[in-house]
């Protein structure tokens, strides 16, 4: 099977409306399209998931979203365990770290996300689970410029500070205890719409299958994640050609 197969194959799963890729490529993939495609058997395909994880790599680089000038920051974890698993857990014991999201403890990694302001993916960082928001971004958004919008776990002056001086300007809300400043209506409008980035995050994990537990080999634990981002950016080129806001 040639890489370019293996590439279409695995993107076609996240766009369909499967839920797990066995029962995607032994009936639905096998039955619907076997004419197209000289399938390998299961167990022969598997192995070969650690080829696509450059490709994929390249393919997210040219499937970066437009340079608006107005982009939102966010990340969101990838637990690769439930919690009550994580002692037992042997699979990424090298890799993942215990961090804490806005709602409990997990092992595993941080997505960490810019888009613009049509929900397009402009740059992508994964990280440890214990990893600070803030020290990733400046990293991921070190080559544009504008306005850049983030939740209260972005605030720091020396950040402020350090994108400013690579032209691109933090905004985010304020702590209650904090000093106020006068925000420029527009501004203040386009802050308000920071749940755009959460709304991307909600595709992603419900229909894109972004996080799940049943990881069993750390290399194809990174090609699903870039598989499911990209995924996400094909549907976005697709479906912005039929609607002016595909996130609706």
């Amino acid at each position: 099977m040639s890489l370019a197969e293996l590439l279409t194959i695995v993107i076609y799963f996240y766009l369909s409306q499967c839920k797990d890729f066995k029962n995607y490529y032994l009936y639905y993939l096998s039955h619907k399209y076997k004419g197209y495609f000289c399938l390998p058997s299961y167990s022969r395909i598997i192995p070969l998931w650690p080829r696509m994880l450059l490709p994929l790599a390249i393919l997210m680089h040219y499937l970066k979203g437009e340079e608006t000038g107005i982009y939102y920051i966010d990340s969101s974890k990838l637990a690769i365990c439930h919690n009550k698993r994580i002692s037992s857990n042997r699979v990424f014991n090298r890799f993942s770290k215990i961090g804490k999201s806005s709602y409990d403890w997990f092992l595993g990694f941080k997505l960490h996300l810019v888009i613009n302001h049509k929900g397009e993916i402009m740059s992508v960082k994964i990280t440890k689970g214990n990893k600070s928001d803030l020290s990733v971004a400046s990293v991921i958004s070190k080559d544009l410029s504008g306005k850049l919008f983030a939740d209260k776990a972005y605030i720091s002056k020396d950040l402020f500070h350090q994108l400013l001086t690579n032209g691109l300007r933090l905004f985010t809300n304020l702590h209650k205890d904090m000093k106020t400043y006068l925000l420029d209506i527009d501004d203040k409008l386009l802050l308000n719409k920071h749940s755009l980035i959460e709304s991307v995050f909600n595709v992603l994990k419900k229909h894109m299958l972004l996080e799940h537990t049943r990881h069993r080999s750390p290399i194809n634990f990174f090609v699903h994640i870039i598989a499911s981002l990209a995924s996400y950016s094909i549907s976005y080129l697709i479906s912005s050609s039929f609607s002016s806001n595909p996130l609706s």
